[in-house]
């Protein structure tokens, strides 16, 4: 029997019957040229809907399995980086084991492009793509789901409560442990449920928890973790598209104490967030955890260490301490002088300026601080 299919991404054999389905689903083609043309579609949406599945039939008509659709995935992400990032760098993949599954867990700023940069990093450095875990709250719509399964997304149900939602924990924490111990297959998950709108990067120890849930009964807490081959992963974007979005949401916490959210606000974050510039991005892959575990706790801080001190700073990082606290922070100048070259520096400075006078003046100390943030995180941990 297969107890994951309500959750696992698809098999070889179900992707054209899916593919097939989506390019006959109205809603769905709407939907993809709304993204591509969102204005025009007041005016032809018709014709745009006929040009949007033609496209899509003619690009994916090859495709009869995950690798072939994951070929075409890398096709997309490849012009998306040319066009929206100034430059991708990746470090790390050199030390990771290509004969066996990890469990990369990252921090969290972008709903689809954190394990998208991963995947992306893998595929061009000879490793295995991930299983992309990715919350039921993002699936409104089925074509939705079959998209993301297709490209190995796997689901964390969150729709749940009491007995069903312990059961669900344990059916993905089994899921997760057979994909990496199992199958040998990488696996994807952020550090936090939601992302860190804040800049503040910290593991929630509940879903280290989870992970334990599914080691033999008799096995020590340290030994279920360690044989999940857990690798810290540090994703640093020098301009987040959503960070308009996430300073809105901020402050209107801060100022009503609430804030709810639109009902297809998560899709325009992801919309933003792919066609958004994001200039320079990188990727850093840690070092594997292995240590004696006493419980969740000591798991997330390790992750927390490594996560941040591999943190790639940018000059968008500098500026926004820079304005928050009236001067830069040590290691920007030094006995070697900038850390970034002054022509480089100044342009940076003009380039961040604008973005900043974008957004209402009582907002702005927000967005300030989640660009801050990751220089304080690494001053309180000794890492500047």
């Amino acid at each position: 029997m297969d107890k994951f299919k309500d959750i696992r991404p698809y098999h070889d054999e179900e992707v054209r019957p899916v593919l097939d389905a989506i390019l006959n689903n109205d809603e769905c083609i709407a939907g993809i040229a709304r993204l591509r043309f969102p204005k025009a579609m007041d005016y032809f949406p018709r014709l745009l809907k006929a040009l949007v599945r033609w496209v899509l039939r003619r690009q994916l008509r090859k495709v009869q399995d995950v690798q072939g659709f994951q070929d075409v995935v890398e096709r997309y992400m490849t012009h998306m980086i040319k066009t929206t990032s100034s430059q991708f760098t990746v470090s790390g993949t050199d030390k990771l084991d290509a004969r066996q599954g990890h469990l990369f867990c990252s921090n969290h700023r972008d709903i689809a492009l954190d394990p998208a940069f991963v995947n992306y990093a893998l595929y061009h450095n000879a490793h295995g793509t991930v299983r992309i875990a990715i919350g039921d709250n993002l699936l409104t719509k089925d074509y939705v789901s079959d998209l993301m399964r297709l490209n190995k997304s796997f689901i964390v149900t969150r729709s749940v409560t009491g007995r069903k939602l312990f059961a669900a924990l344990k059916n993905l924490s089994a899921y997760i442990r057979f994909s990496v111990t199992e199958d040998n297959h990488n696996v994807w998950i952020a550090q936090r449920e939601g992302r860190a709108k804040d800049g503040i990067d910290k593991s929630e120890p509940t879903i280290i928890k989870m992970f334990a849930m599914s080691r033999t009964k008799s096995a020590p807490f340290a030994e279920g973790i360690n044989e999940l081959h857990i690798v810290p992963v540090s994703i640093s974007y020098e301009y987040d598209p959503c960070d308009q979005l996430k300073a809105n949401e901020l402050y209107q916490m801060a100022e009503q104490g609430d804030y709810e959210k639109d009902e297809h606000e998560d899709i325009v974050s992801i919309a933003l967030g792919i066609s958004g510039q994001k200039g320079h991005v990188h990727v850093h892959f840690g070092e594997k955890l292995q240590a004696d575990f006493e419980n969740a706790d000591e798991v997330a801080e390790q992750l927390d260490q490594q996560i941040i001190k591999n943190y790639v700073l940018h000059p968008s990082n500098y500026f926004a301490y820079q304005k928050l606290h009236g001067e830069f922070p040590e290691g920007v100048y030094s006995d070697k002088g900038l850390a970034f070259d002054s022509a480089k520096l100044a342009s940076k400075a003009k380039e961040f300026d604008e973005r900043l006078a974008n957004i209402p003046a009582e907002q702005q100390p927000y967005l300030l601080a989640a660009y801050a943030n990751p220089i304080v995180s690494k001053q309180k941990l000794g890492f500047m």
